[in-house]
Formats: C-alpha cells, sequence, structure tokens
C-alpha cells in the first residue's frame, strides 16, 4: 500500500478540517438530531449505519453515515429493494453523510478527499490505483464533483490519482463548490440501473479479479 507522501498544504489542510468539521457538527446538530429521528421512524434501529473503511496508508476505520436502507428480509433481497424514498432523498441531498463530519474531527477523513471505498477492495487496486490512499480519505472529491456515481470505476480511480497528485487549497475549494452544485441538481447520485454503483471487481489489466 503507498504511504503518505507530504506537501506543505497537507498541514493547512488538516487544519482546515479540524475547524469546519468542529463547525459543521455544532450547525448541523439540530438537523442531524431530526434526520435522525426520521430515519428511527422509517427505518427503526440502529440509525446509524456503521462499515469499517480504509483510510490515510490503507489503515481501517469506522464510517458512520445516517442509515438509507431497511434491513434485509432475506438474503437475496438487493440494495435497490432495500433503498427506501426516504433514503433516495437522504442520498440525494447527502444529509446521509452529516454524521461523516466526526470522522473528519477525528482524523479519519477530509472534508475533500477519495470517496472512502469497501475494505474488500484493497487486494484489487493496482499499484496506481492503490495511490488513492495516500491522502486521507473525503467525504466529497474530484470524482463526487465530476459526476458521482454516474462515472465508471475507472474514471473515478483516474481522478483520485489526479486530486493526489493535484491536491490544494483552490482545488479543494472548487471541488466543494462543485459538490454542492451537483448535490442541488441532484446528478449522478446512482449509475443507471444500480441503487448506487456496481461492486467493483477489478479491472482486467490490473493483479486483481477480472472485470
Amino acid at each position: 500500500m503507498p504511504q503518505h507522501r507530504s506537501r506543505p498544504y497537507d498541514s493547512v489542510k488538516r487544519g482546515l478540517d479540524i475547524t469546519a468539521g468542529a463547525v459543521g457538527l455544532i450547525v448541523t446538530a439540530p438537523l442531524q438530531m431530526a434526520v435522525g429521528a426520521l430515519v428511527l421512524i422509517k427505518h427503526g434501529r440502529p440509525v446509524l449505519f456503521r462499515q469499517q473503511r480504509p483510510g490515510l496508508n490503507g489503515e481501517i476505520f469506522e464510517l458512520a453515515k445516517f442509515r438509507s436502507m431497511r434491513h434485509p428480509d432475506a438474503d437475496h433481497v438487493t440494495d435497490e429493494q432495500r433503498l427506501t424514498p426516504f433514503g433516495r432523498a437522504l442520498r440525494a441531498t447527502s444529509l446521509d453523510e452529516l454524521p461523516t463530519l466526526w470522522n473528519v474531527l477525528k482524523g479519519d477523513m477530509s472534508l475533500v478527499g477519495p470517496r472512502p471505498l469497501l475494505v474488500k477492495y484493497l487486494p484489487l487496486y493496482s499499484e496506481e490505483q492503490a495511490r488513492r490512499h495516500e491522502v486521507r480519505p473525503g467525504i466529497t472529491g474530484l470524482a463526487q464533483a465530476s459526476g458521482r456515481n454516474a462515472l465508471t470505476w475507472e474514471e473515478k480511480f483516474k481522478m483520485d490519482v489526479d486530486y493526489v497528485d493535484r491536491r490544494s487549497l483552490a482545488l479543494d475549494l472548487k471541488i466543494l463548490v462543485r459538490t454542492a452544485l451537483a448535490v442541488l441538481k441532484r446528478d449522478g447520485i446512482s449509475e443507471e440501473g444500480q441503487a448506487t454503483m456496481t461492486e467493483f471487481k477489478g479491472t482486467a489489466t490490473t493483479g486483481g479479479a477480472d472485470a
């Protein structure tokens, strides 16, 4: 797994993350309580979805989000069937992401960076794709500001590595503005024909599984 290669901006970026995470948690506290109450009514307990994800240098942390799916009634139930209209609204507005501000404050994540994916994908990345773990994962990233789940996996990974190489305050601000616009327009919330995004199984040119 590639190791973090620090840049002068990284210390500034972490300071901004701490400030934004703390302020964000305080400002959104009433909204988070309201959303949590609605999740409890619509989906029951637990209110939060928690899952292990790889972060900086591939180190594992626990990601927390508001739950957007009901519990499966059977093993064969798909994500599409479990995703409720209320859950779709949460995802479309990115309100399900609000608890991840705590992950930002703790240092697991950043406001901007490659999205943290599933742990099981780690052995499937090519050496180049694995470079996405040279920085902290983000609540949003270059890929999310450029099409979200409407992009292919290869397009996403290329943008993730591009961000690693070009990260700067100007780029972060640009990504945050573009993400806000994408959320308002509800662009690229899911891949066509899918509740979210198809499972990554590796690319044909990597040492991982066949695409």
